[in-house]
């Protein structure tokens, strides 16, 4: 346990120290748009769809020659802030204390400014199957879970200012589209049309159910309530999720099936709704049984291996160690995934890896993708050693 417990101490201070003399700015896989290759798409979805692919499969990272630069991540710079929070209540060292509300502080700054309430979105345009998504344009995933790094900061700290982003958070969250069915309602993946996700949806979900705990807000606790009997109604008999229930959604990964997990967990301790205690337990079987290598690589999806992908390798830490108090396994599975990605995917340098693909290894530094999870998934790791 000590050995583990070095290796990964020693691994989070050298990829601290690549993020903070990179000064928390990188690159991230769907950010090919920001090329000046992009006026060639004559605004075409598809056309930009494979402009943004092509850079983001390549094995060569293309960015620095076709004018991508590397950028901030509210994302990013979320999760940071999360994993400082943590290594705080671990160390008790002020440093982190410090980091944590200036990361806080950045995101505070740098919300939105398509919406008065806090919400966040990227720092470049995002082309996808479901449409485009703008510069800044907010998404419920990356607003949750950046809400969630504020109620552990509001928790932790005890400052007040915290909880008010919180509660600013559920106000934009409730604002979004819903699509209302008779087996629950689902929160839409960004504001202005309905998105129905699986994963966004139960985030939201989640954020909502905390919040409403913590300040008695029966409302975020009913919405909470309709959106994950719409996910969990939907749930296949295995144990796993689609992405999405329309057919061109019909894949099942691994860190989506994480925040799924997560989401689902989090909103039962803080609801303390039981309803769906069934598919937590079915869901995280499946997720065990499917994702993982015995030697603990990650596994893309469901019924393939490759490509062994960092944030999948994040995720899975995260998720793992979060149900050790539920199941034992998870932690050992947890300990066995992060020495892997440690050793086959940290650089000399201290940054993670994109990707390892059958005959090369994607190497350029995402900075929310690979860097701000991975830091996460340690720290919350190095808690539990």
């Amino acid at each position: 346990m000590n050995d583990i417990k070095v290796y990964v101490s020693n691994s989070l201070q050298k990829l601290e120290g690549w993020v903070e003399n990179n000064h928390y700015k990188g690159y991230e896989p769907f950010d090919g748009l920001s090329s000046f290759l992009r006026p060639l798409t004559l605004n075409n979805l598809l056309l930009e769809r494979i402009l943004q692919q092509a850079i983001r499969q390549s094995p060569v990272n293309l960015r620095p020659l076709l004018g991508v630069s590397k950028k901030d991540s509210t994302k990013g710079r979320g999760y940071f802030a999360w994993g400082f929070l943590k290594m705080y209540k671990i160390t008790n060292d002020e440093k982190y204390k410090k980091k944590a509300e200036l990361c806080l502080d950045w995101l505070t700054a740098n919300k939105s400014p398509m919406h008065e309430t806090y919400s966040w979105g990227n720092h470049f345009e995002y082309a996808s199957r479901g449409g485009r998504i703008r510069l800044y344009e907010p998404t419920i995933v990356w607003t949750s879970l950046i809400g969630q790094v504020f109620l552990d900061a509001y928790e932790l700290l005890q400052d007040e200012k915290y909880l008010k982003t919180a509660i600013g958070i559920t106000d934009w969250i409730l604002s979004v589209p819903r699509e209302k069915t008779k087996n629950g309602d689902c929160l839409s993946y960004t504001y202005g049309t309905q998105g129905s996700i699986h994963n966004s949806n139960m985030l939201g979900a989640a954020m909502l159910a905390r919040t409403g705990r913590i300040t008695g807000r029966k409302e975020l606790l009913q919405v909470a309530k309709t959106s994950m009997e719409y996910s969990c109604h939907r749930q296949l008999k295995s144990g796993g999720w689609y992405y999405g229930d329309a057919e061109k959604y019909h894949w099942i990964d691994n860190f989506h099936t994480g925040y799924k997990l997560d989401s689902l967990k989090c909103y039962i301790e803080n609801s303390g709704d039981k309803d769906y205690q069934g598919n937590l337990q079915i869901g995280l079987e499946y997720f065990i049984d499917h994702f993982f290598e015995k030697d603990g690589t990650p596994r893309y999806y469901d019924n393939r291996k490759f490509p062994i992908d960092i944030q999948c390798a994040s995720q899975a830490i995260t998720t793992l160690v979060y149900f050790s108090d539920l199941k034992e396994e998870c932690l050992d599975i947890g300990k066995k995934v992060a020495v892997w990605t440690i050793k086959n995917m940290q650089d000399p340098e201290g940054y993670f890896y994109y990707r390892i693909y059958p005959f090369f290894t994607a190497k350029a530094p995402m900075i929310h993708w690979g860097q701000a999870t991975m830091y996460l998934a340690l720290s919350h790791l190095l808690g539990k050693l």
